[in-house]
């Protein structure tokens, strides 16, 4: 009976996510799921043709701005992916619904952007098919419910929803991170990306990263009654996976490699990340892509901005320095006097390009990129 029920629950989800063109759908996706991940089941003939919510494409001002420059550099290996109100369905004590998550990934790419390409092609279909799955795995284990929709989370599914997420963006990074060495091995392929990844959904915020492109969650200054600054307008949410971090040196060591310090510190004296996608030539050294997570938490009416960024932008410009562009510039006329120059003033005034053109006219030599997500239609009330 229940095996039954599991077969049904299955063939029901399926049916739920594929297009409207219905197409059978066999059981064996499902193992086909376990042995090799959302990959093998995008390529399997056993499973059906999946479609999920497009991938970012325009400019969302008032949920995802981004923008990008090449900046002195030969070659533009930055990607990013942006979708701020992705569907995914999840099936609670009332039904099935659609729950909205924005997503925002930056993959800072190097020595080719092979791997940074790949990351920000496949992240979204990756995460949504996990969590379907996931989703799968852990209803079929439980008594049968009701599946007509309802629209909207019970709070009793609010932890099951979110550890499902979690669950899901942890292995889209050891996915998407297989398939490009496999992929590397193939084609001969040396290049590799960071990649930092936040989930926003019902006011809460995770993060999950490798390598050093950042996360830094702003907020309004807020004064006291004599006008002191109370705490910080930026809190810096990642640490850089770079190997003179303790915990990285030790994992380094422990796998036979060392860390040197050649301008940087380095592992073997070559790559100044300790973990990433790809660089498959690092593997045995040590170099990791398994995410290090942060949250879930809780945003407040006070987070105004969250920003994902590659490590060229903080080259030139401090989190201090984007708390004041943030804050302080509605258009490129009210940027500060020391980050403009008649090169590069953007001739738009979103809050990403300005970041972005700011970093460029500091110095920075690194290619440059930045998101900017506006919280105020995001957060709870404190």
């Amino acid at each position: 009976m229940m095996e039954g029920y599991k077969i049904a629950l299955l063939l029901g989800l399926f049916f739920y996510v594929i297009s409207s063109s219905a197409q059978h759908v066999s059981v064996d996706c499902m193992m086909v799921y376990k042995e090799g991940g959302a990959p093998a089941v995008f390529n399997s003939p056993n499973c059906p043709q999946w479609v999920f919510p497009a991938k970012s494409s325009q400019n969302h001002l008032e949920k995802c701005q981004f923008a990008t420059l090449q900046g002195r550099r030969k070659y533009q290996e930055d990607r990013m992916t942006c979708n701020p109100a992705m569907k995914i369905p999840f099936l609670g004590s009332e039904g099935w619904v659609d729950v909205e998550v924005s997503v925002a990934g930056m993959f800072d790419g190097h020595l080719g952007k092979e791997a940074s390409e790949l990351a920000s092609k496949k992240f979204l279909e990756y995460l949504s098919l996990h969590v379907v799955f996931i989703n799968y795995e852990r209803a079929s284990h439980q008594k049968p419910s009701s599946v007509e929709s309802s629209g909207s989370i019970a709070p009793t599914d609010d932890i099951s929803f979110y550890a499902i997420l979690k669950e899901a963006l942890w292995k889209t990074f050891e996915n998407i991170d297989t398939e490009f060495c496999q992929k590397a091995l193939r084609a001969g392929y040396n290049s590799g990306t960071t990649g930092t990844v936040a989930l926003l959904v019902n006011g809460k915020l995770l993060v999950g990263y490798v390598g050093d492109s950042k996360a830094v969650l702003y907020s309004r200054e807020v004064h006291d009654d004599e006008g002191n600054l109370e705490g910080s307008c930026a809190e810096e949410l990642t640490r850089d996976h770079h190997p003179d971090r303790e915990d990285e040196r030790a994992r380094i060591e422990a796998s036979g490699g060392f860390v040197r310090l050649v301008d940087v510190h380095r592992v073997i004296g070559m790559m100044a990340l300790s973990r990433s996608i790809g660089d498959i030539h690092m593997k045995s050294y040590g170099v990791i892509a398994e995410p290090e997570m942060i949250g879930w938490r809780n945003l407040t009416s006070k987070n105004s901005y969250l920003v994902i960024a590659s490590d060229g932008i903080f080259e030139s410009l401090t989190i201090t320095n984007i708390c004041h562009i943030l804050h302080e510039t509605s258009a490129p006329d009210d940027v500060p006097e020391m980050f403009t120059s008649a090169a590069s003033t953007p001739t738009s005034s979103t809050l990403a390009e300005l970041i972005v053109h700011a970093a460029y006219d500091m110095g920075s030599n690194d290619n440059l990129s930045a998101i900017v997500i506006p919280l105020e239609s995001l957060t709870s009330s404190t």
